[in-house]
């Protein structure tokens, strides 16, 4: 008798979570293995990937920024503690957003760590489901977070490829001068000032002179 052997494929229950179809990366600080197990478990049912730390100090040594993500950290554990943990992330510039897991949540605590910037603050034993949307947001937080700080990035980029002449033109421009205005402070021609309004709008890819006065302000943000 031939005995056919059906394979069998685990279907998470949270598919529905899916942040998109990219391995996002969910960064797991917890001095319990089993919490650090289960978490990345959990995460990896739903095509995220999971990297465990047993500690703070593991976590700021090992980091790596591999694209959108976030942070799960616990507040309590041996040796640096989740708050101290907080300003170090800081200080290197660690941005992604972190959730706060802890089984030890009190007010005064909640209060010091949302001081500290995190997304969002979770109680242990947490709920899957909750977990995972709060993992869903703050991942999503991120891209958007990135994609505006790479927009800000290329802007600056566009800005200093402006000469010395177009950026003088460009400040009296978003003061509120008029063409005939700068030419009669630089002593040139508004044809002139027309040309070099011109290549920063070209350099800046503005169609609008109010998408002009936004795209200056990058430089004070």
């Amino acid at each position: 008798m031939n005995l056919k052997i059906q394979e069998v494929v685990f279907v998470s229950p949270y598919r529905a979570f899916r942040v998109n179809k990219s391995r996002h990366i969910v960064h797991i600080v917890d001095d319990d293995e089993s919490v650090r197990a289960s978490i990345k478990f959990l995460v990896e049912s739903v095509d995220l990937t999971g990297i465990e730390y047993d500690s703070a100090d593991t976590f700021l040594r090992d980091y790596r920024d591999a694209g959108p993500g976030c942070i799960i950290l616990d507040l309590r554990m041996p040796g640096m503690s989740g708050l101290e943990a907080l300003d170090l992330m800081k200080q290197q510039l660690i941005l992604e957003p972190i959730i706060i897991m802890t089984g030890h949540g009190d007010v005064p605590v909640t209060v010091r760590a949302f001081k500290h910037g995190v997304f969002d603050f979770l109680e242990k034993p947490c709920n899957d489901n909750l977990l995972i949307e709060t993992i869903n947001r703050a991942i999503s937080a991120d891209i958007l977070e990135r994609a505006d700080r790479e927009k800000s990035q290329s802007i600056r980029v566009a800005l200093n490829s402006l000469t010395q002449r177009e950026q003088e033109v460009l400040n009296l421009l978003v003061s509120g001068q008029s063409n005939k205005q700068i030419a009669e402070h630089f002593f040139l021609s508004p044809k002139t000032i027309e040309r070099h309004r011109s290549s920063i709008m070209r350099k800046l890819e503005a169609t609008s002179f109010a998408q002009l006065v936004r795209l200056s302000a990058t430089r004070v943000d």
